[in-house]
């Protein structure tokens, strides 16, 4: 599915933690637009608005339509977003203008199938394990995926899909696998659930035992 996503900002004139507070508490969220060049622009947003499209998982790897001030459209991607560690509010967001001709790195989302059928989970009993949710990737900006897929329906437990293993597109490169194999790192794994292992080690110490009970008799 293809999405779009066309924000309008406000130019800021005060800067500096006082005017920040200000402005969220007007419901405003302070932000900065920069790259490509140009001087970078300290801008605002309603609160509403950009929670509104934060909600849309495209939101965060995606080519975004911005204009300043109702001024030209410029093509620009969420490189940074500051959370309150403690309340759903917002507190500033970093937008970084995009060049058609120039490479960009960004962390897309990984979406993972075939848990249902992978032998790990469906016949040994187990458990899922994610250990990233996104992956940095470098590409020109008209090759940005909206996530990328690993398929997981031929793991058993024990066994993992790495970095190597999940579908790119043309065009884009994982940025870790550039330095190297060892950079090859673990995307998702099926390992028995931690209650499973023990009950297995506690039997196979019992029969152990018992063989030296017989034994002793």
């Amino acid at each position: 599915m293809s999405f779009e996503f066309k924000l309008s900002l406000e130019t800021r004139a005060d800067k500096g933690k006082g005017a920040s507070r200000r402005l969220r508490h007007s419901d405003m969220v302070p932000g900065i637009v920069y790259g490509d060049g140009k001087d970078p622009i300290s801008v605002s947003m309603a609160h509403k608005d950009l929670a509104y499209q934060l909600n849309n998982e495209a939101f965060y790897s995606h080519i975004l339509d911005v204009t300043i001030d109702g001024g030209k459209a410029e093509n620009v991607v969420l490189k940074d977003l500051q959370r309150h560690p403690s309340k759903p509010r917002l507190l500033h967001f970093d937008l970084m203008r995009v060049n058609a001709k120039e490479k960009i790195t960004m962390h897309v989302p990984i979406h993972v199938t075939g848990e249902d059928v992978a032998p790990g989970v469906k016949t040994q009993g187990g458990s899922v394990s994610h250990n990233t949710i996104d992956i940095e990737i470098s590409c020109l900006p008209k090759d940005l995926p909206e996530f990328l897929t690993v398929d997981i329906s031929t793991l058993n437990v024990g066994e993992a899909a790495h970095l190597s293993d999940v579908k790119v597109p043309e065009g884009v490169t994982v940025v870790a696998l550039t330095h190297g194999a060892e950079h090859d790192q673990p995307v998702v794994s099926i390992h028995l659930p931690r209650g499973a292992k023990e009950e297995d080690d506690a039997g196979a110490t019992d029969g152990v035992a018992s063989e030296g009970d017989t034994a002793a008799e």
